[in-house]
């Protein structure tokens, strides 16, 4: 980038740029210029005729080159919003994503708005599904777990930040550190992209321990649906996240292990990505 240069021809330059690993090309030049600059984005709209010194150019470019990689924007800003909460992110944890907020609202609506009922959330990495939770049902204790420690850092960061006190993290595999307690609600979005994807190219930058599980996607379920048999509640309801195409699989696995009542929700595009089911025969939606 040739200096001097103005915001509004940093922003048409770095757009550009940016155009061809990005779909929101002109916000994420926008965001990495805001940050450059040390300013809010709505800066750059009210002052479009500043001048970038070269510290701040030198700045822009070094966060371009991250983003040219690969690199996601929440990475490189260090947060992302979900659930209309903003969560700390790292490489150590996926990035939320919007299709996960299904997960939360199918959660949320199982749970009363007085309930005091335990809850699990399993493979939390950076803890927004257990904290969005927490957050709006502060009578329940929600354990969290997640084999990576450096996750767990973050989360428990993430609990600070929002200044939530009725969250417990475990360091552990799956439903290991919980395997002397009862849960009333469990929920996860385990890794199911299968070995091999295409779309993984896509995803570099994020941890592939939480991404992929298996040459079908399905061995993360597969331990979910036979171990949290033996800690749910009777009248206990379990949430899985899955690929869209994993309906029929992710059904045929929790029949397998003697869950009964399956239902799946569709995302906000109208796939279908969440399956929920019971413990035994029940009403309950």
């Amino acid at each position: 980038m040739s200096l001097p240069v103005s915001i509004a021809e940093a922003i048409t330059e770095t757009a550009s740029r940016l155009r061809d690993v990005s779909e929101s090309a002109r916000f994420d030049a926008e965001m990495l210029i805001a940050r450059a600059i040390d300013m809010p984005r709505s800066y750059l709209f009210a002052h479009p005729e500043d001048i970038l010194d070269a510290a701040a150019v030198a700045r822009l470019e070094a966060t371009v080159q991250r983003r040219l990689a690969g690199e996601p924007m929440a990475y490189i800003r260090g947060s992302k919003e979900f659930w209309s909460l903003d969560f700390m992110v790292s490489p150590a944890t996926l990035v939320p994503r919007p299709e996960t907020e299904i997960l939360v609202d199918r959660a949320l609506g199982a749970i009363p708005r007085k309930a005091r009922w335990p809850v699990l959330d399993l493979g939390t990495g950076s803890g927004a599904i257990a904290l969005s939770v927490a957050h709006e049902r502060p009578l329940c204790e929600v354990v969290a777990t997640d084999i990576s420690a450096d996750a767990l850092a973050v989360a428990r960061e993430n609990a600070r930040q929002l200044q939530l006190c009725n969250v417990e993290f475990l360091q552990g595999d799956w439903t290991q550190p919980v395997r002397d307690r009862t849960f009333r609600v469990i929920l996860s979005n385990p890794p199911y992209v299968r070995e091999g994807d295409p779309h993984l190219d896509l995803l570099q930058a994020e941890p592939s321990a939480a991404l992929t599980a298996g040459p079908e996607g399905l061995e993360a379920i597969d331990v979910i649906a036979r171990d949290c048999r033996a800690i749910i509640d009777d009248n206990g309801i379990l949430f899985i996240e899955h690929g869209s195409e994993q309906r029929e699989a992710v059904a045929e696995t929790l029949l397998s292990y003697g869950w009964c009542s399956i239902q799946c929700y569709d995302d906000y595009a109208g796939l279908p990505r969440v399956t929920s089911a019971h413990p035994e025969a029940s009403e309950t939606t």
